[in-house]
C-alpha cells in the first residue's frame, strides 16, 4: 500500500518534471535567442537545477528523515541569517527593486525557499515534541507563531508579499490540525488584515495589481497587460490548442512566459485537454502527498508530510489561478513545471522528504 504510493509520488512528480522540460524550451526558445544568442540558455541552466535537485533529492531520501528533528533549530537560525543576509546591499542582489537572490557567478540563490522548509521543519518538530502543551497561549501557541512573524517579516522586506502570505497560511493550517485554540488562530489572522490591506495600500505596484485584477482592460498596456495576455493564450488554444511549440504569445507579448506564466503556454500549445491534464497530474499529487500524511509513522512525519504537501499545492493553486485571472498577479512558479532555479529545486526536496516518510512509514 504505502509502496504504491511513493511509487505513484515519483511518477507524478517525474511527469510533471517532463512537461516543465518540453515547456520551458518552447515558451523560452525565441526569447533566449533574442537576448542571449542560445535558444538554449533556458533549457540548459534548468536542467543543471534539474541535476542538483536530483543529486539533493536522492540525498535526502537516503537519511531517515526524523534526523531532521536534530537540526530543526540550527536550520531555521541558519535561513534567518541568510534572510539577513540578503537584504544587505553588495550581498544580496537586486533584481526589479526586489532583494532576494544572493548570486554566485551564474548561479542564484534563494534563502526565503530554504526558509520555507526550515521552518515547516521546526513547526513540525515543535508540535511534535510539545503537543500535550499546544492549546496553552504562551508554551503552545507564541512560540512557532512568533518565529513565523520574524521569518515573515523578513521575507517582507525584500519585497514578497505572496511567499509571506502563503507561508503562513500553510502554519496556521499546520496548528489548526495539532488543535490550536481557534480563538488563537482567528486573533491573530484579525489582527494581521489592516497589516495587509496597509502594505497593498502603500505599495503603488500592489494596487495595481489588485486594480488590474479587478479590471485589467482599465490599463491593457499597463498593469493589465499580463493577465490580458494570459487569458489571449488560454483562449487562443482552444480544446486542443495550437500544437506544441506554435504558441504566438510567448513571441514578446506575455512576460515570464518560462516561469510564472507557464500554464498559459500550456492552454495555448496543448488546449483545454493539457492544461486539465497538468491539474489532474496536481491532484493526484495531492491525493498521493495526503496518503502520505495518513500513513506517517510518527506525529513529526505526520505534519511534516502535511506542511509539504500543502505549501506545493498551494503555489500550484495559486499559479495556476493566476494564470486564469481568478487570483491577482503574484510571481510564484508553477511547482516542478516551471522553470525556477531555488523553488523547483526545494520542490524537489520536498518530494524527496515526503518519499522518506512513506518508506519508513512501511518499515516502521
Amino acid at each position: 500500500m504505502v509502496r504504491n504510493i511513493r511509487i505513484n509520488l515519483f511518477i507524478v512528480t517525474v511527469t510533471l518534471i517532463c512537461i516543465g522540460i518540453v515547456m520551458i524550451y518552447s515558451a523560452s526558445g525565441i526569447y533566449a535567442w533574442e537576448r542571449y544568442k542560445d535558444s538554449f540558455f533556458f533549457l540548459k541552466r534548468h536542467l543543471s537545477f534539474l541535476l542538483i535537485g536530483t543529486i539533493l533529492t536522492f540525498g535526502v531520501m537516503c537519511v531517515d528523515y526524523r534526523k531532521l528533528k536534530d537540526y530543526a533549530k540550527p536550520m531555521l537560525l541558519l535561513s534567518l541569517i541568510l534572510l539577513v543576509l540578503v537584504l544587505v546591499p553588495g550581498i544580496g542582489r537586486e533584481v526589479a527593486g526586489a532583494r532576494r537572490w544572493f548570486r554566485f557567478k551564474n548561479i542564484s540563490f534563494q534563502p526565503s525557499e530554504f526558509a520555507i522548509i526550515a521552518l515547516l521543519i521546526y513547526v513540525s518538530d515543535f508540535i511534535s515534541r510539545r503537543s500535550s502543551a499546544i492549546k496553552e497561549f504562551w508554551r503552545g501557541f507564541c512560540p512557532p507563531v512568533s518565529l513565523l512573524g520574524i521569518t515573515v517579516a523578513l521575507i517582507l522586506a525584500q519585497p514578497d508579499l505572496g511567499t509571506s502570505v502563503s507561508l503562513a497560511c500553510v502554519v496556521f493550517l499546520m496548528l489548526f490540525v495539532a488543535r490550536v485554540r481557534i480563538t488563537y488562530l482567528v486573533s491573530v489572522i484579525l489582527a494581521s488584515v489592516p497589516l495587509l490591506l496597509l502594505l497593498i495600500l502603500i505599495a503603488p505596484y500592489r494596487r495595481a495589481r489588485i486594480l488590474a485584477f479587478l479590471n485589467p482592460w482599465l490599463d491593457p498596456q499597463g498593469s493589465g497587460f499580463q493577465i490580458i495576455q494570459s487569458q489571449i493564450a488560454l483562449g487562443s488554444g482552444g480544446v486542443f490548442g495550437l500544437g506544441l511549440g506554435h504558441s504566438r504569445q510567448k513571441l514578446f507579448y506575455l512576460p515570464a512566459a518560462h516561469t510564472d506564466f507557464i500554464f498559459s503556454i500550456i492552454g495555448e500549445e496543448l488546449g483545454l485537454l493539457g492544461t486539465l491534464g497538468a491539474i489532474v497530474l496536481f491532484i493526484i499529487f495531492i491525493q498521493q502527498g495526503l496518503k502520505v500524511v495518513k500513513h506517517a509513522p510518527d506525529k513529526f512525519g505526520y505534519f511534516l508530510a502535511l506542511g509539504l504537501v500543502l505549501m506545493i499545492s498551494l503555489k500550484a493553486i495559486i499559479n495556476i489561478g493566476i494564470s486564469c485571472g481568478i487570483l491577482p498577479t503574484k510571481g510564484l512558479p508553477l511547482p516542478f513545471v516551471s522553470y525556477g532555479g531555488s523553488s523547483f529545486i526545494f520542490d524537489m526536496i520536498s518530494v524527496g522528504i515526503l518519499i522518506n516518510i512513506a518508506r519508513t512509514g512501511e518499515y516502521p
